[in-house]
C-alpha cells in the first residue's frame, strides 16, 4: 500500500501525528487505526469466503485478481494452446525495425534489406528516390494521380 513512500515522507507523516495529536494522545490513534484496520482485512476475507461458496465448485481456482481485465487476459492466453501462435507472431514483429525501414524509405536512405526492383508488374519503384527535374523541364504527369 505504502511501497513508494521514503524516509523523508515517513518522517514527515511522524512529525505531523506528533503535532497534530499530541504525544500522550498518539498511542491511542494508534491503536484505534490498527484496529480499523484490522476489522476492514477481516471483512474483506469474509466477504471474499462467502462469494467463493456462493459461487460453487466450477469457481474454486477463481481468483479476485482476476477481475483486473488484464490480468485475466493474460491468464487466459496463457492457458490456451490455440494463441500460441499469437505469441510467436508477436516475438518476430520487431517494431523499432520497421518504423526505421519506413523512415529511411520516406527520407531516401538505404537500408540493410535487400533493394526491391525497380519496376514490379510495369508500376514504378516507390521507394527509389526521384531525380528531379531540370530547370526548364517540367515534371513528369501521372494521369493517374490527378
Amino acid at each position: 500500500m505504502f511501497n513508494d513512500l521514503g524516509i523523508l515522507e515517513l518522517v514527515t507523516l511522524v512529525v505531523l501525528a506528533v503535532l497534530v495529536f499530541g504525544p500522550d494522545k498518539l498511542p491511542k490513534v494508534i491503536q484505534d487505526v490498527s484496529r480499523f484496520i484490522r476489522k476492514i482485512r477481516e471483512f474483506s476475507e469474509s466477504a471474499k469466503a462467502d462469494i467463493r461458496t456462493e459461487l460453487g465448485p466450477e469457481f474454486k481456482d477463481f481468483e479476485f485478481e482476476d477481475l483486473n481485465p488484464k490480468t485475466f487476459l493474460r491468464k487466459q492466453l496463457d492457458g490456451n494452446e490455440d494463441f500460441k501462435e499469437l505469441k510467436e507472431l508477436r516475438s518476430s514483429f520487431d517494431l523499432k525495425k520497421e518504423m526505421n525501414e519506413v523512415a529511411d524509405a520516406v527520407h531516401g536512405r538505404e537500408t540493410e534489406t535487400p533493394s526491391v526492383p525497380a519496376a514490379v508488374n510495369g508500376s514504378p519503384d516507390l521507394l527509389k528516390k526521384q531525380d528531379k527535374p531540370g530547370t526548364g523541364e517540367r515534371p513528369p504527369y501521372d494521369s493517374d494521380a490527378t
